[in-house]
């Protein structure tokens, strides 16, 4: 690389990173057209009607290390989820009851092995406090069917300063380019 150009690129630098910056605005835009990131002709479930199965039929739904997390609200081991490393335009649904949760769009890199997002899909979980490691911590979970997927921390990139840390396990992904 020629000197001139590391030199333009470094000088450059601050202006692009601000260009890849969200503002809140954009996060709003992003929350309210959700749906443009799901698959043709999908389906999508009401978070107004709440399903409740019994642990049985749970077991039976899910996958074990999925029954684990999201009825007993355990957590998937860092790094041991194909969706770390998901980079199609897309819906992430509850794995549980296919309510979609979060955009592709809403995803970055952590760093920390498990899926996170900056936002959510609005009015798509309830939170509560969680003091299962001593320090109060905010677990949410999935408003229709119950399920834990995560704790929210507030050290995610701006503008929200949010990280929506989500087990792997909790989460389908839905490719735009799929059809339903």
């Amino acid at each position: 690389m020629e000197r001139r150009t590391f030199l333009l690129g470094l000088a450059l630098a601050p202006f692009c990173a601000h260009a890849q910056r969200k503002t809140m605005k954009d996060i709003d835009a992003l929350q309210k057209n959700w749906k443009a990131f799901l698959p043709a002709g999908a389906a999508v479930p009401s978070p107004s009607e709440p399903m409740k199965l019994s642990d049985q039929e749970w077991s039976k739904r899910l996958s074990p290390q999925s029954f684990r997390v999201m009825r007993k609200e355990g957590t998937e081991h860092a790094g041991s989820s194909p969706l770390n490393d998901e980079k199609r335009a897309g819906i992430f649904a509850c794995a549980g009851c296919d309510l979609p949760v979060f955009t592709s769009e809403m995803k970055f890199e952590s760093g920390t092995g498990w899926p996170s997002f900056f936002t959510t899909i609005p009015g798509v979980f309830e939170q509560k406090k969680d003091f299962y490691l001593i320090y109060p911590r905010t677990e949410y979970h999935c408003i229709r069917c119950g399920g834990h997927h995560g704790h929210v921390f507030d050290d995610g990139p701006p503008p929200t300063g949010q990280r929506w840390c989500n087990n792997g396990v909790s989460l389908k992904f839905l490719p735009k380019d799929a059809k339903a």
